[in-house]
């Protein structure tokens, strides 16, 4: 048996650098993340994973697997249950927890056997387990069959990007909501249009759930930032009682650039004019593009000399007559 290298760089191409920005090679069989605070164990897995043709990534305790699985997005996690400090229970809760980590398969590696222990390990978010002492072969085959039912999962979550369709999956309880997962897309547009940090579920979003969730019936949910909407609908929900969401963007940037070249305003100028056109106040164009409404007043003041009228109702109805002649399809 190889000897586990004391410095994962002592395996190049087989175990990752510590570090968010060692290589990873994706090319091989998949990449695993074994966390285990026995040498021995994590010998015998490494040697067998590596001749498997996996590219293998190892940590020793929960807190460095946490980080680990956070920076490489590896295809599964193999877990030792019981570990000192950070437990293997606790390890999958917050891999679960967590948006980014959520879709990581952990198959858990434990010697305890009791039905209590085997049912902890599914409550904290297993899809597996197999008991010690290790044996290889038996690994390697539960291996497969999660690893291949993740990535059918994630390519079809990397699918509905590719065609403008953000998904999110929300699970909400009594006190709060929890955003199950999200492809990449939705990961960008969320903050964006919710003033929020990445992976936090915007209150606007959860009052609409909750009214879901109440039986009420909702209609899609819509947010603005300049000429650029982002429409929430809800699709219903997965087996696992998640609430299913789904993301589209929608963008009049063509409008905007129209009037804006058809009557010579500036492009804050034309935001305004379209907002105006869809029947909003001054405070809510200024909510839209995160100006005061006096600001706002100052713009269409100038869009109405530019325009030559004088109230809003026929500045936006020679805007519409403008962009239909201009696009009369």
């Amino acid at each position: 048996m190889k000897p586990l290298p004391a410095d994962p760089k002592d395996t190049p191409g087989r175990v990752e650098p510590p570090g968010p920005g060692g290589p990873i090679d994706r090319s091989r069989a998949g990449v695993v993340l074994i966390v285990d605070d026995v040498p021995d164990n994590l010998a015998v897995l490494h040697d067998a994973l590596d001749e498997a043709g996996y590219t293998v990534l190892v940590a020793t305790d929960g807190a460095s697997a946490l980080r680990r699985a956070a920076e490489t997005d590896p295809d599964i996690v193999l877990l030792d249950a019981v570990m000192p400090g950070i437990d293997g229970f606790e390890v999958a809760r917050r891999l679960k927890a967590g948006p980014e980590t959520a879709h990581i398969p952990i198959v858990f590696m434990t010697g305890l056997t009791d039905t209590e222990h085997v049912l902890a390990a599914f409550d904290a978010g297993g899809v597996d387990y197999v008991t010690k002492p290790i044996r290889p072969p038996e690994v390697l085959a539960r291996m497969a069959a999660h690893m291949q039912a993740a990535r059918q999962a994630r390519q079809a979550r990397n699918a509905l990007d590719a065609y403008g369709h953000a998904t999110i999956a929300l699970r909400v309880g009594a006190g709060r909501a929890q955003l199950v997962w999200q492809t990449p897309l939705a990961r960008q547009w969320l903050p964006a249009y919710f003033d929020t940090v990445p992976d936090e579920v915007p209150a606007a979003l959860l009052d609409w759930l909750r009214a879901a969730e109440q039986g009420r019936e909702v209609r899609p949910l819509t947010l603005a930032r300049g000429a650029r909407q982002l429409v929430c609908t809800l699709q219903g929900r997965t087996v696992d009682e998640d609430w299913l969401v789904v993301l589209r963007e929608v963008s009049d940037a063509a409008t905007v650039e129209a009037t804006m070249l058809a009557f010579r305003l500036t492009l804050r100028e034309s935001e305004v004019l379209y907002w105006v056109a869809k029947g909003k106040t001054n405070r809510d164009i200024g909510d839209i593009l995160g100006s005061s409404p006096a600001t706002v007043k100052k713009h269409l003041e100038r869009v109405y000399e530019k325009l030559g009228v004088e109230t809003r109702t026929a500045a936006a109805a020679l805007a519409m007559q403008k962009v239909r002649a201009l696009n009369p399809g």
